[in-house]
């Protein structure tokens, strides 16, 4: 049984903790259903390669969720995760988009209306819309640009340029929003540019800039202690547009993480630290709109924004 790409979207928002009952129903069903149910032309037998984008690869965290994914639906047959090539970000979306190089299976990347378009999402937020909340690696002595930062007009008219990669989504939002963006294709370089006061701030999310920071090990580089940029931003695990087999194998694993309880306890081991680091309940917001998502994820990411304190709250913990 195949279940529609808008059957999957509808069936599960928020990272899970809104199922309608219909869903409900038929989630419970799948959970304990025969494999052939599942997936009638699911590996039993052989070991599949999983190639996994290298920045997810590397990323503890992602690495972490995606071999959760796996491990819970073992009907779907052994497996082994692959570290790709170092492809940026733009070229892994097209190699998914063709599907012939198999130089990618998997990639976790920032979700947006055009990508679902031409790839297959699995419309879970793998870090609990964490990514949409952004903070400012910065140089210590560019730290006071920032203390007059109280309001999104402040942030406009203030001379402070965000560096960002050409193809992340996250850059269009800037724009579109009135914010300076200074762009690259490749995420290392954007580390150098900042240290070479290319941009003022090179906005991070919050699950994912300690360990940056951790990464680039470099004492001049810090972390803007007030602002919180927040925009719905969902985190996707995304697969090539036919390879709705890896698309399915994902998603009900994590389905079956987030009824048994592991997603959430993967939640507070990997992201709940970073809540607590950076004090993200006692900083100053600054809401973004984003225009570029399509209407499913719009409602994950408006439903995180609304409920953002009661959502740092329960990960701090």
């Amino acid at each position: 049984m195949e279940l529609t790409t808008a059957t999957r979207r509808r069936g599960v928002q928020e990272g899970g903790a809104h199922l309608n009952p219909a869903w409900a129903a038929l989630l419970i069903a799948m959970l304990f259903c025969p494999a052939s149910w599942v997936s009638a032309d699911a590996p039993t037998q052989s070991t599949r390669d999983y190639i996994l984008w290298y920045r997810n690869y590397d990323s503890p965290a992602i690495n972490a969720l995606v071999n959760l994914a796996l491990s819970k639906t073992p009907e779907y047959g052994a497996y082994r995760l692959v570290r790709s090539q170092e492809l940026s970000q733009g070229r892994v979306l097209r190699e998914l988009s063709r599907n012939r190089s198999r130089l990618v299976d998997i990639a976790n990347v920032a979700t947006s209306e055009e990508r679902e378009t031409f790839l297959t999402a699995v419309p879970i937020p793998i870090d609990g819309g964490l990514l949409g909340f952004r903070v400012c690696v910065v140089r210590p002595e560019h730290l006071p640009l920032f203390e007059n930062i109280h309001t999104l007009e402040d942030l406009e008219n203030s001379n402070i340029r965000i560096g960002q990669g050409t193809h992340w989504p996250d850059t269009e939002v800037l724009r579109a929003n009135n914010i300076q963006v200074v762009t690259h294709t490749r995420y290392e370089i954007l580390f150098s540019m900042l240290r070479n006061n290319r941009f003022e701030c090179f906005a991070r999310g919050a699950s994912e800039v300690l360990y940056d920071l951790k990464i680039e090990a470099d004492p001049n580089l810090v972390i803007e202690p007030n602002i919180l940029l927040a925009y719905a931003m969902p985190s996707y695990l995304f697969v090539a547009p036919e390879d709705q087999q890896t698309a399915h194998r994902l998603q009900l694993g994590m389905e079956r993480a987030i009824l048994d309880g592991s997603f959430g306890e993967f939640l507070r081991t990997y992201y709940g630290r970073a809540v607590q680091a950076l004090n993200l309940p006692g900083r100053r917001v600054l809401v973004l709109e984003n225009p570029y998502l399509s209407e499913e994820s719009g409602y994950v990411g408006r439903r995180t924004l609304e409920s953002l304190r009661h959502r740092l709250e329960l990960l701090s913990r």
